[in-house]
């Protein structure tokens, strides 16, 4: 074998390296694969029973990346969307994560996500990150995060079913939620998932 070649493979091979490391040490991921979460139906937690006595599950999705299970998400309505008008009506997003992540983590990532939808200015995205900051813990495996969408008023959010407060912004709302629901959305298998699409 030529040196080159092998140089190549070495290269090769410690680039996959370092990825799986940057997994494995809890930073948020740059290009994950989705696919569909087990189809048995679960039970709406406590906390989306509260908004709906019988909430929908509109759809489910898994989140991973070279075959690590990251989380699994689902959307959670009063009743079943129609024709993916997601923004205005109520909804709630529920996180349930399979693996420990940095809140800050969390927090830059989303403002990236949500970046993709349109330009942001510096101080709302500094303004944005901050209340992310503030909001978003520290998560291990078996942690939930519940995101709750009020159209054209605020995004609230729970740890676990406990609240951890909210940002009264409607864009800051649109553009969070976005990051999973919009068509701009960077994992539109996901998005089809969790929107029921055909």
């Amino acid at each position: 074998m030529s040196s080159a070649l092998r140089h190549r493979r070495w290269v090769s091979a410690g680039l996959m390296l370092g990825l799986m490391l940057s997994v494995m040490l809890g930073g948020l991921l740059l290009s994950p694969l989705s696919a569909r979460a087990q189809d048995k139906a679960p039970a709406a937690p406590a906390e989306v029973r509260q908004l709906w006595p019988t909430p929908h599950l509109q759809g489910q999705a898994r989140l991973r990346f070279i075959g690590l299970h990251i989380y699994d998400i689902r959307l959670w309505l009063q009743e079943p969307l129609r024709g993916g008008a997601w923004a205005q009506q109520p909804l709630a997003l529920e996180i349930a994560y399979a693996r420990n992540l940095d809140g800050l983590k969390i927090a830059e990532r989303s403002l990236t996500e949500m970046q993709r939808g349109g330009p942001i200015d510096e101080a709302t995205s500094a303004r944005w990150l901050a209340e992310m900051k503030r909001l978003f813990p520290n998560v291990k495996g078996g942690d939930r995060i519940t995101g709750v969408f009020q159209p054209g008023q605020a995004a609230a959010f729970l740890h676990n079913g406990r609240p951890l407060g909210e940002v009264r912004d409607a864009r800051f709302a649109q553009a969070f939620f976005g990051i999973w629901l919009a068509p701009h959305s960077s994992e539109p298998q996901m998005r089809e998932q969790l929107l029921g699409a055909p």
